[in-house]
């Protein structure tokens, strides 16, 4: 028995079934995350979705930035554009009303023992106690969301520092937006969502986020993903997934007991 921890899949079906091949993975046995990102860029988003979703409780999937963008198109929250092409099957199949709704009930961070599982990052201010709340909030106020409005709330920009935004009424957004959005932080630790580039690139006022001294996270690992540029990597207990699939790299998995890598080159 098993846990493996998988990158950001976006759409890319046959590469992850290659994956699941070269892990051996056992269904009646093992278990498999997810990162987040399960759609969109690849070809197969809809078969992505609906494979992930049938694996039921054998599955921990948190959910992504572009996963929260297919909830926007769904709610009117956002406009179809030509990139968003990748979503079209997903939003006019069948089943979409139940693809959608699962979407929303998945959690924005999985904690296991002493393993935290976020698509993209945590901000290096927040206690444990301040993570457990915002997770059991966002994930409530996700779940809750059946229209326009309910969902503008949560999704958008923010900006500033958590010192400020803890008690403002986009509390919940700025901390959305930190779980799966998030790679850099400014000198105080505020978030900073333009820039990409891989850790060591980037202007030097930017620290990526793994790299402030939490404390609070002390004896836990950290598996995240979000940043394909900066491919797989480790940074003490922070391991990063997202080894860029989509852009035609390769697909990770990390397994949660030893901490064995595994990849495949893509080619969806």
């Amino acid at each position: 028995m098993a846990t493996y921890a998988i990158g950001d899949i976006h759409g890319c079906y046959d590469s992850l079934c290659r994956l699941l091949e070269k892990i051996n993975y056992h269904e009646s046995t093992d278990k498999l995350w997810f990162t987040g990102d399960l759609i969109n860029r690849g070809p197969k988003s809809l078969k992505t979705l609906r494979f992930v979703k049938s694996l039921g409780d054998r599955a921990v999937t948190v959910i992504g930035n572009h996963d929260i963008h297919l909830l926007s198109l769904y709610y009117g929250v956002r406009k179809l554009r030509d990139k968003d092409s990748t979503l079209f099957k997903t939003l006019e199949a069948q089943d979409s009303d139940e693809l959608i709704h699962w979407l929303q009930s998945l959690p924005v961070i999985h904690i296991h023992h002493k393993t935290i599982m976020v698509h993209a990052g945590i901000h290096p201010n927040w206690s444990l106690k301040t993570l457990y709340t915002l997770k059991d909030e966002i994930e409530s106020k996700l779940r809750s969301v059946a229209s326009k409005d309910n969902l503008a709330s949560l999704y958008g920009d923010t900006e500033g520092s958590w010192k400020n935004a803890r008690h403002s009424p986009q509390r919940l957004r700025y901390a959305l937006n930190c779980l799966t959005r998030m790679r850099y932080c400014e000198t105080d630790a505020s978030p900073e969502y333009e820039y990409s580039v891989p850790p060591g690139k980037q202007p030097s006022h930017l620290t990526p986020w793994f790299e402030f001294d939490n404390k609070n996270l002390s004896g836990y690992t950290v598996i995240f993903g979000h940043w394909a540029s900066a491919g797989y990597r480790q940074h003490n207990k922070f391991y990063a997934l997202d080894s860029g699939c989509a852009w035609g790299n390769s697909l990770t998995a990390l397994r949660v007991e030893d901490k064995e890598v595994f990849s495949i080159r893509c080619n969806d």
